[in-house]
């Protein structure tokens, strides 16, 4: 399992940092931005090589 910050809203942001300094804009009053949206990871094939039980509701969740 793993959970972080999702990789392409990362990746978004990182993108308009960039436009905004190459527009003239100045890298020290540009605000840091924490990450909004978290991905939960689970790898099924390793849970069930390792015999472990999931919650029926934590296979619920929709994927994209």
């Amino acid at each position: 399992m793993s959970y972080g910050a999702n990789l392409a809203s990362h990746c978004r942001h990182a993108a308009d940092y960039v436009n905004k300094i190459l527009r003239g804009g100045n890298p020290g009053d540009i605000p840091v931005a924490q990450p909004t949206k978290f991905d939960l990871i689970v790898n099924l094939k390793a849970a069930k090589a390792l015999d472990l039980e999931l919650s029926p509701s934590l296979l619920a969740v929709p994927t994209k």
